[in-house]
């Protein structure tokens, strides 16, 4: 049937095609390619005919075999789901054998997993971790453990709580690498005094938890501070140290404090000003305190030896003023007393210079100081203006600087206060003395010239 059609196919295409020849090809040219086309058909179909023939064998026993596999392969799936279904009963029955011997091991290694994640913070921030950086990833790994811990782990986790709290009362000296400032690390001998604080060649150490390592501190506490060096070089016994209770906290904290050099500094030029005028006046009250010292050691050695009049100090100036000019006694008292006053008069502006400026400066230190206060607060705000920020430490560190002003203009002024007030009171002394003696002078003249008088009434 194929064959015939596919013939008459032929048959129709070169009929088709006859129309397009050339009137000169001869019609039995055009049966010659027909009975070709015909031929070389029938060679085709039969070479696949017999390549089928082949073929069929060969396929049928592909097709027998993969009949046999999945013959085999249902078994095997019927086998595997058997064992799976035992398996699950079998799993089953172990978790309850589990849970049934356990009994309360469960809540146990909660709280280990518990206990271990608090410790887990404490043992990354400890300085010890320097010393012993291996246990931070366990105790790590223990934390965050969804398995049951052995027996080994929980040995080990009990001896790293044991070591943590009896190196914690310890004093250890021992070999690390630690930063510089520079930046550069260094191998080094680092006292560690428990898990408070660690110091290197005279400097104080801080801990950085995530390189477990220490750096040297830039900015090294200083005040009141007790040198590491009497615990680096100590070998024995018992020595006076600083212990940060808060692991090296309040020691940075402390440490970032300026000092008085740059707390003046944050003054600016208003500070210069008050310290400019409180450096006058200091210099001025030690020359002058000085002075009235020197000047009231020789009036007491002058009130020694009245009759001899030593004109190196006031009080003997004025003594020399008077005595030994006989002239004067025949003038009246009330020209003696003038002159003995301006004799006094005269040492007084000696013993008072300085004065005015001291209580001026006493005065102007604490206006200088407000002065500088408002201009401060001005920075601070307009500080504030402009970054558009309402953080408190911007407002903290502009309200401290401008207190500064206030307290150069306070430190300058109480000091200078009780200096006025202490020169005060000598130069009274010392003029009271003057005085003192100016009247004893006075009645010792009026005295002797009313013994003089009578005499010389007599005589006439």
């Amino acid at each position: 049937m194929i064959r015939a059609i596919r013939s008459t196919a032929v048959a129709i295409f070169l009929l088709a095609q006859i129309p397009l020849a050339s009137a000169a090809q001869p019609l039995d040219q055009l049966l010659e390619q027909t009975r070709n086309s015909r031929q070389s058909e029938a060679r085709v179909n039969q070479e696949r005919e017999a390549k089928f023939v082949a073929e069929r064998a060969q396929r049928a026993a592909l097709l027998a075999e993969a009949r046999q596999n999945v013959v085999r392969e249902r078994a095997r799936s019927t086998q595997l789901t058997s064992a799976y279904e035992t398996n699950e009963k079998q799993l089953g029955t172990m978790h309850e054998q589990l849970d049934a011997k356990a009994g309360n091991l469960g809540e146990m290694f909660g709280v280990v997993r518990q206990v271990a994640n608090d410790f887990s913070s404490v043992v990354h921030n400890s300085m010890i971790s320097a010393q012993f950086p291996e246990r931070d990833a366990f105790i790590s790994q223990l934390a965050q453990s969804k398995a049951l811990p052995s027996i080994a782990e929980l040995e080990r986790f009990w001896f790293e709580l044991q070591r943590e709290m009896t190196e914690s009362g310890k004093v250890v000296r021992f070999k690390t690498k630690y930063v510089e400032p520079a930046g550069s690390a260094i191998e080094g001998t680092v006292v560690r005094v428990g898990p408070f604080n660690a110091t290197s060649d005279g400097d104080y150490l801080s801990y950085i938890p995530g390189e477990k390592r220490f750096a040297v501190m830039g900015r090294q506490p200083v005040g009141d501070f007790i040198s590491p060096s009497y615990v680096e070089e100590a070998t024995s016994g018992y020595v006076k140290t600083m212990v940060d209770p808060t692991r090296g906290v309040l020691l940075s904290i402390y440490a970032q404090r300026p000092g008085w050099w740059e707390r003046i500094e944050k003054g600016e030029s208003v500070g210069y000003i008050i310290l400019l005028v409180g450096a006058v006046g200091a210099g001025l009250l030690f020359f002058q305190l000085f002075y009235l010292a020197t000047v009231r050691g020789r009036v007491r050695n002058q009130l020694k030896f009245p009759e001899h009049a030593v004109p190196d100090n006031p009080l003997g100036r004025v003594l020399v003023s008077f005595k030994g000019d006989a002239s004067k006694l025949d003038e009246d008292t009330e020209v003696v007393e003038l002159r003995i006053s301006e004799a006094v008069l005269k040492e007084v502006p000696k013993l008072e210079r300085y004065q005015s400026f001291l209580k001026l400066a006493v005065a102007a230190g604490p206006l200088l100081g407000l002065v500088g206060t408002v201009l401060g607060m001005i920075i601070t705000f307009q500080s504030i203006t402009e970054s558009g920020s309402s953080d408190p430490k911007l407002m903290a560190n502009g309200i401290s600087q401008a207190m500064i002003a206030t307290l150069l203009g306070l430190g300058i002024a109480v000091p200078l206060l009780f200096g006025n007030a202490w020169l005060a009171s000598i130069s009274r002394s010392i003029v009271q003395i003057l005085e003192e003696q100016s009247t004893g002078l006075l009645a010792e003249y009026i005295e002797r010239r009313k013994r003089v008088q009578p005499g010389a009434a007599n005589a006439v």
